[in-house]
């Protein structure tokens, strides 16, 4: 087991070496390590150290628990359930509830139906784009039509509001929330 996570950890360090486009001998000036000790931690001739995996990490822009983590992903399919009310259904697709920082959400809604009764106001932003059908988006004084394939991203401190187009029948988007967007527009969920 403890040769399993030695192994990942110098796939991981010379992944995000190569990552950046560095040679061994920028990352090892960044870390304070000689090119050689780090090409044998790399290369697995060379017991990791704590004390060499700080500045390893500190170096690539990471964290040490990020660098040695262990988790195996048990099952990265995320199966989302639907979410009902009147004529809308939402489909949560990230898991942990912006533990990232941010919340992606499928949304259907049906012809003419807008996902809140009047315009919104809080903070952050929110960016989405449609997949079927056109959005109405109410923001400010402005009224913008969002055809399939385009995108529209926007401050949540303008009012807002998103309905779906009558005569194009029903609207399917695709939503990115940071928190303050979550907390507005999922409470319910």
């Amino acid at each position: 087991m403890k040769q399993d996570i030695d192994a990942l950890v110098r796939q991981r360090i010379r992944a995000l070496r190569l990552a950046r486009g560095w040679s061994l001998d920028a990352l090892a000036s960044s870390c304070f390590l000689s090119p050689s000790t780090l090409s044998r931690i790399e290369t697995g001739d060379r017991r990791i150290a704590l004390d060499q995996l700080v500045p390893i990490a500190r170096a690539l822009e990471t964290t040490l628990d990020e660098l040695i983590s262990s988790q195996e992903d048990e099952d990265v399919v995320i199966r989302p359930q639907p979410a009902h009310r009147a004529d809308v259904t939402t489909w949560l697709l990230s898991r942990d509830r912006a533990a990232a920082g941010v919340v992606v959400v499928k949304t259907r809604v049906g012809a003419g139906v807008a996902l809140a009764p009047e315009s919104q106001v809080h903070p952050g932003w929110e960016w989405f784009t449609v997949l079927t059908g056109r959005a109405r988006l109410e923001l400010g004084d402005r009224v913008l039509v969002v055809e399939a394939g385009e995108a529209a991203e926007f401050s949540t401190m303008v009012p807002h509001r998103i309905s779906a187009v009558p005569e194009s029948g029903e609207l399917e988007i695709l939503s990115v929330f940071n928190r303050d967007g979550e907390r507005a527009h999922l409470h319910d969920m």
